[in-house]
This record gives structure tokens, sequence and C-alpha cells, in this order.
């Protein structure tokens, strides 16, 4: 699959920030619900005066409710409409925006970068605490409160056993024609201060539901309602499991998205399009 960009138009990497309270998830929906990608999308329109909407291509599609502090998403402009505004486009967007929603970064892409295929990892972070008096209400729209102690050993220990290369399909809720199997590079529990606990998620990619499945998994291990090894015989067993609960939104926040050196761009972006199989599979999922 070609990813030229067309003649006579510049790609244009935005980074942003969103607080996903009030989205129904990144991507636009055909009901009219209030999406990040619409408003933007919306906001880049006005602002620029032109009369069709140029559609963003994002790092990592996020669901209702989902948060983000490090999203990467470009947009392919006319190279004039780019020259005109690009000095002013930065403030003005900010005055467009709802205050949900944040643009901060505006920089022509280097050749070769896709917001999606050139991304080498996803880094994710959830958060939970099981003070027995609740969340900070400050933080209550970004931390999951789960109403029993917790051994963070306990759901390391687990967590060691989930990295690496797997099919994913036990906590992915499956889609069509799409694999679920995944690198995953990182998974670990840290107590931050005030008794948070925050998950690192990080991975090459994830399918629908992947990480919020793996917290869920994993705090059950930590309060005691299952054994250590019992993750990774949910992974081995390579079929949804009911008893994985999917844990609610708002706990999730992507924080950062990594990619390669500019020459290297253009490789990932066409291995990235691969489907994938785990060694001596017969073909994929």
């Amino acid at each position: 699959m070609s990813d030229d960009v067309q003649p006579g138009f510049v790609r244009i990497r935005l980074d942003l920030s969103y607080d996903g309270k009030d989205f129904s998830g990144w991507a636009k929906q055909a009901q009219g619900q209030r999406t990040v990608q619409g408003d933007v999308e919306d906001a880049l329109k006005t602002v620029t005066r032109s009369k069709e909407t140029y559609e963003l291509t994002v790092a990592g599609r996020t669901d209702a409710g989902v948060h983000a502090r490090g999203q990467v998403a470009h947009v392919d402009l006319p190279v004039e409409l780019w020259a005109e505004h690009q000095d002013k486009l930065l403030r003005r967007l900010a005055g467009r925006l709802s205050h949900d929603v944040r643009v901060w970064r505006l920089t022509e892409a280097p050749s070769g970068f896709n917001a999606r295929f050139s991304a080498i990892w996803r880094r994710y972070a959830y958060r939970v605490t099981d003070n027995p008096g609740g969340v900070d209400p400050l933080l209550r729209g970004h931390v999951l409160w789960h109403d029993w102690a917790l051994d963070m050993d306990a759901m390391n220990a687990a967590a060691e056993r989930l990295v690496g290369e797997h099919d994913f399909a036990a906590y992915c809720k499956k889609r069509e024609g799409a694999t679920t199997i995944r690198t995953l590079q990182e998974l670990r529990w840290d107590r931050r201060p005030g008794g948070i606990l925050e998950a690192t998620v990080k991975a090459d990619a994830f399918c629908h539901n992947m990480v919020r499945s793996l917290v869920g998994a994993l705090l059950f291990v930590g309060d005691g309602h299952r054994p250590v090894d019992w993750p990774a015989k949910v992974l081995a067993a390579g079929v949804r499991d009911s008893a994985v609960h999917v844990v609610r939104p708002h706990g999730l926040t992507l924080e950062e998205v990594g990619y390669p050196a500019d020459e290297l761009l253009a490789s990932r972006n066409r291995e990235a399009r691969n489907k994938r199989s785990l060694p001596g599979s017969a073909g994929c999922c």
C-alpha cells in the first residue's frame, strides 16, 4: 500500500492531548456523537476557512472515556494552505477547540512518516487506588477505585509472565480480519505518592480492550481472588475468557507514542501493515 503524500500537499504531525470523559472515543461516528477526531477536524476546517474537511490519521484510537497525554496524528494539507496559516494555526486552534482537547505542536512530518503505521510502540498508564476511603475527588476522573487491598508484588509477578510476543486473543475484543498478535514490551505496577497504583503498559500496538482487560486480570490477582499464574493461563488458552473483567475507561491514559529515526520511518510504515503470525503457526488469526 502506498502512503505517498499527494503532489501539492504537505504532511503535518499533530501532538495533542485530551480528557476523554465527554468524548465517544477518538474516531468519528456515523451517529454524530462527539469525538476527538471530529472536534479537531472541524476546528481545523474552521480556522483555515477551508471548504473541505482534511482527515486525521491517529497513532492509536482510544475508546470512549479514555484520556491521552501524548497522542499523535497526522493530516495532509495543501501546501498553500499550510504556508498561509502555519504561523498562527496553533493559537487559532487553541481558541476554537474546547478546553478538554489541546493541540500542542504542529510540525512538518519527515518523509515516510505515518502517525499510525510508523509508530514502534505506544505506552499507556492505568491508575487505580485501593485506599479504603476512595479516590481523591480532584482525581476521580482519572483514577479507578478498587475496594480491596492490592498486593503489588503479586501483580508484578503475574505481569512478568505476560511480557513478550503472544496471541492476546484472550484479552482482546475480536475484530474481523485483524490479528491479535502483539509484542508486549513492558507491563509493571508502581505505587505512586498518595497511594495510587500505576500500571505501565507498553507494546508495539494494542488490540481492542487489551489494556483494560490485562489490568482487570491483574487486579484479580492483586486482591487475592485469583492466583499469580492465572493471567498467563488465560493467555495460553487463546480464547476470550468471561472471567476477565474489562475495567472502566477513565483510569486509562495514552501517555506516549514512539517512532524510529527518520530514515527508518518508511520501512517501519511498510512493515507494520503486514499481518503477523507466531513462529511455527500456519497462518494468521
